[in-house]
């Protein structure tokens, strides 16, 4: 399945589209991907996004905002693992992963600011499926979110 560039969805689409300024990394083994938006917000913690990619994804993007933070992983290969098995696209974290090798070996896209070996804690702590915003870009569950090696686009 090809998607459209997001430059060209941009030329196509304009200001409908709001364009996420920060550079995030590509580290799955899908450059270019696209669906509904579903969100998780925690800080330092994964337990809440192992526990949505264990759920059917039925093509969604996960965006997850982690603050920013790269002290820990929000995602690491199990759970990435889980997200293609369970039929999501991709995620986009605003933080860090690791197992990036093997992340980069599996069918799914994966943008996040950058690595840390070191694990989040596994509370659950978060929330689920709430309008979060990145790098001043709202992401709100349902919105059709696009991303590709030059950024990423989502619907206002």
């Amino acid at each position: 399945m090809t998607m459209t560039a997001t430059a060209d969805l941009y030329d196509e689409h304009g200001e409908a589209l709001a364009s996420l300024s920060l550079q995030l990394r590509d580290f799955g083994g899908v450059r270019s991907f696209s669906g509904p938006v579903r969100t998780v917000r925690c800080h330092e913690d994964n337990g809440l996004v192992k526990a949505v990619t264990q759920t059917p994804g039925e093509g969604a993007v996960l965006v997850v905002d982690g603050g920013g933070s790269l002290r820990s992983a929000l995602m690491g290969d199990l759970i990435a693992a889980a997200a293609v098995e369970n039929g999501w696209a991709g995620a986009i974290i605003h933080g860090a992963i690791r197992d990036s090798v093997a992340i980069g070996g599996l069918r799914l896209g994966v943008k996040a600011l950058g690595t840390n070996p070191r694990k989040s804690s596994k509370t659950g702590a978060g929330v689920l499926d709430e309008a979060v915003e990145i790098g001043g870009v709202v992401f709100r569950p349902g919105a059709t979110v696009y991303a590709d090696e030059d950024g990423v686009l989502v619907e206002r």
